[in-house]
């Protein structure tokens, strides 16, 4: 989900949780509070294991305690001030988490300020990490490894030299490419589409746009004559707009709220009650391959997952996994072209370009709210 330098990178760095319920111990009684506790459910409260000494969200994931041991909180203070310290696997505080997101902010940045790129030994010895732990960590916060993301990087420095109008030749040379060949076997994946329909950029087009608020965050939706070509989360409304415009830098960018709202109406809507596929006049523009991995996408059910490897062997491509996995993550028109709802062959998250908190959230809702076909 959802670019990979400092600013695409905004959406898979500040990743949406999925909207917490209003229990609290002043609103809910203790029976209840256990419920969601045992469940692993999301609520206003905290939860103490007095064998232990620790306080939780009540999403932790550590194993329950016995209902006897816990006590509940309104708060982390409330908590503290019964003696109780913060649990180190669910990180009530954020403190745990704003340490390690500083971690790997500064990696990135490394990563983006280099002419070579540094290798994982030298990252992780930056960090004070060892290589194992450090790896875990980037991986987590940006649902990519330290060698895709200084790809991905090398691949926007392209897309970026093409959409100025630079030769292909010369944006190849640019963006630290040994040969044309290469960008175009390995890097029409990441750009989305051909070198040299990225060079044209849009020009010529009017993209009609709309913003609206979402149970995930931010949302942008971007249309042109022949459909929806724009479907993305962010944090702010500046971040989405330059997401849309690396994608279509010479297109003529129109505010047309009132002409997209019957297509913003349908996006809320599903996200509220996704009881069936959300279904949009699309304008996909991709790689032959990539329109293929779409289109399979589009056929998973709401409520269930499939597996990059599974998708593969879905468009007779079986030793195409990592293929596949490129065209999920440059999949610019998210829910209707479903890539959330691809994960491991070990059940894990591997990465959404809109941020895999967003995933989760987003495969946990369809899983509740709809019945599995």
């Amino acid at each position: 989900m959802a670019g990979p330098h400092r600013q695409g990178q905004n959406g898979v760095m500040n990743s949406i949780l999925s909207p917490p319920s209003s229990a609290s111990p002043e609103t809910v009684s203790e029976a209840d509070l256990w419920a969601i506790v045992a469940q692993r459910g999301t609520g206003d409260f905290r939860y103490g294991v007095t064998t232990m000494g620790v306080y939780c969200r009540p999403d932790c994931p550590a194993p329950r305690p016995l209902r006897a041991h816990a006590r509940f909180f309104a708060d982390n203070a409330a908590a503290e001030a019964a003696g109780f310290r913060a649990c180190k696997r669910c990180d009530p505080t954020g403190a745990r988490a704003a340490i390690a997101r500083a971690v790997v902010e500064d990696a990135c940045a490394a990563l983006e300020q280099a002419e070579t790129a540094p290798s994982l030994d030298d990252l992780a010895r930056r960090a004070g990490f060892s290589r194992f732990h450090f790896l875990r960590l980037f991986k987590a916060h940006t649902g990519l490894t330290p060698r895709q993301y200084g790809a991905r990087l090398r691949a926007e420095r392209l897309g970026a030299e093409l959409a100025a109008g630079a030769r292909v030749v010369d944006a190849v040379a640019g963006a630290g490419y040994g040969s044309e060949s290469r960008v175009y076997e390995r890097t029409a994946s990441l750009l989305g589409m051909t070198p040299g329909a990225a060079r044209r950029g849009g020009a010529g087009e009017v993209i009609r746009t709309a913003f609206a608020d979402s149970p995930y965050g931010r949302l942008l939706l971007g249309a042109t004559a022949r459909g929806v070509c724009f479907l993305g989360f962010g944090e702010t409304d500046a971040q989405l707009r330059a997401d849309l415009i690396r994608r279509f830098p010479k297109a003529m960018l129109q505010t047309d709220d009132a002409g997209l709202a019957e297509h913003l109406a349908a996006v809320i809507s599903f996200m509220r009650e996704p009881a069936a596929a959300l279904s949009l006049p699309l304008d996909l523009r991709g790689t032959a391959f990539q329109r293929r991995v779409w289109q399979a996408l589009t056929q998973v059910p709401v409520g269930t997952t499939t597996t990059y490897t599974a998708l593969a062997e879905a468009i007779g491509a079986p030793r195409a996994v990592r293929a596949v996995a490129s065209g999920c993550a440059t999949n610019p028109v998210s829910l209707a072209v479903p890539c959330h709802r691809v994960i491991g062959r070990d059940g894990g998250l591997r990465g959404y370009r809109w941020g895999l908190e967003r995933k989760r959230a987003l495969i946990a809702a369809e899983k509740k709210l709809s019945p599995a076909r």
